[in-house]
């Protein structure tokens, strides 16, 4: 396969070339005839890797390295006064920011189907990758975690298939080229970019708008947003729905959970039998993902034996409620939720966990997200036993806001007075060697780097 819309350039320069997606981007070209090169702010486990399949990676700033490049990407994370942004617009180099990118890579694919919807696209773009790789489909693979099946965030495959997590933070999705689009739901966040709901739900109308003319939506009948814009729009496209609580094409019905705290549950397509389940990943939640993949892949006419066996020895993806070892005899799980919705839906998967009492260990991502949803994280935090708040992590943003974790602490304390702010990583690993009990579950929560908190603790059990 070759890629024609990026032939033109020979010699391509990555910015922010350490992230999850743009690492995997540049794997994917090194697969190419491309010369890779590019630069990140600090070392970490993705630029080794690239280092390993011989991709030059410079940390820091490094202008000169940029002299051979004709196409600069770089992520929308770095500030606009970055020196090699900065650079590559002196000299008038070409320059694609990582979604258009992204989106010129989704028009050589005769089959691109995008994931989308504010929770669950990482868990469900695996799950779908699972049933494909089963069913020896050969597809390509772009995802926002580290997926087990593939030992990485990345596969190049040479079918048609292009299986791709569709974020819509900054419209990214919009530029996008897609066949089949999934739909899991529409909800309140990335506010500092969209401001209010009704734009979030405007920016979903234009992806589903984006579909070409034999295309496919398969949307949650059971998310409210969802369900209005799929009536708005049910005159010009094909849709599929399902969903457990609303009549839907494909539905889960006697949802039970075994002995292991399996869920398992039957599935009707338009009513009849379709088949039954059992997952290996918790939460009612996954349940929905599950329909979502098992309407996909029916569309793309897979055995429903292969899709049966993708689903079932799906174990997950990497931070998504995954157990990572073991406090004494206390199991350790992270979680990457950093929104009221995903927060409570973690909540419900340590409800399914026979324990004593459950210590969550919070980091807010985002001033801007913290303080929108202030109130609605104090009231779903409130219901664990035990909550530890870490500073909010900045990410991209600066604290203008006035913002700290200490004033969730004080609003979560008039629910639940088991909560307390601890400045540093070093004091909640203390706390909790000092606090935890026998058979207590312990879930570090969030999208920084609060994971780091559960493997310090098991390496110092």
């Amino acid at each position: 396969m070759t890629l024609n819309s990026l032939s033109n350039y020979k010699n391509i320069y990555m910015v922010g070339i350490g992230g999850v997606s743009m690492s995997g981007l540049a794997e994917h070209l090194s697969h190419f005839d491309f010369k890779i090169s590019g630069s990140d702010a600090k070392e970490s486990d993705n630029t080794r890797h690239l280092k390993e399949l011989g991709i030059q990676v410079e940390i820091g700033h490094h202008p000169e390295k940029m002299t051979e490049a004709d196409l600069v990407v770089y992520t929308a994370a770095i500030p606009k006064n970055d020196p090699e942004f900065l650079y590559a617009k002196e000299k008038n180099i070409k320059m694609m920011e990582r979604s258009e990118f992204l989106g010129e890579l989704t028009k050589e694919y005769k089959e691109c189907i995008c994931i989308s919807g504010t929770h669950g696209k990482t868990t469900t773009t695996s799950m779908i990758s699972s049933v494909f790789l089963k069913a020896n489909l050969d597809p390509t693979i772009s995802v926002g975690a580290y997926l087990k099946s593939i030992n990485g965030n990345n596969r190049t495959g040479k079918s048609d298939y292009f299986i791709l997590e569709a974020c819509e933070y900054v419209d990214s999705f919009l530029k996008f080229y897609p066949n089949t689009e999934i739909i899991l739901n529409i909800d309140n966040d990335h506010l500092d970019y969209f401001k209010n709901i009704e734009n979030i739900k405007k920016s979903f109308n234009q992806f589903i708008n984006r579909l070409d003319e034999n295309g496919i939506v398969i949307a949650n009948n059971d998310d409210e947003n969802t369900k209005e814009l799929i009536e708005k729009n049910k005159e010009n496209v094909s849709i599929i729905t399902y969903g457990i609580k609303n009549d839907a094409n494909f539905k889960a019905i006697d949802i039970k959970q075994n002995a292991e705290g399996q869920l398992n549950f039957k599935v009707l397509k338009n009513n009849e039998f379709y088949e039954e389940f059992t997952l290996k990943v918790h939460g009612q939640h996954n349940v929905l993902n599950a329909l979502a993949t098992i309407a996909t892949c029916n569309f793309y006419k897979i055995d429903k034996k292969e899709i049966k066996s993708g689903i079932e020895s799906f174990t997950g993806a990497n931070r998504r409620f995954e157990k990572i070892g073991d406090y004494k005899d206390c199991p350790v799980y992270d979680d990457y939720a950093h929104h009221p919705t995903e927060i409570n839906a973690t909540y419900l998967c340590s409800e399914e966990i026979k324990k004593n009492q459950t210590w969550a260990i919070f980091e807010p991502h985002t001033y801007s997200r913290t303080e929108e949803h202030l109130e609605e994280f104090a009231h779903v935090l409130s219901q664990f036993d035990h909550i530890l708040l870490a500073e909010i992590y900045a990410a991209r943003e600066e604290n203008s806001h006035n913002l700290s974790s200490k004033q969730l602490e004080e609003l979560i304390k008039k629910e639940n007075p088991n909560c307390l702010y601890l400045e540093s990583y070093d004091k909640i690993i203390d706390y909790l060697k000092e606090h935890v009990q026998k058979e207590d579950i312990i879930i570090t929560i969030g999208a920084g780097t609060i994971n780091k908190v559960g493997y310090k603790l098991i390496e110092k059990k």
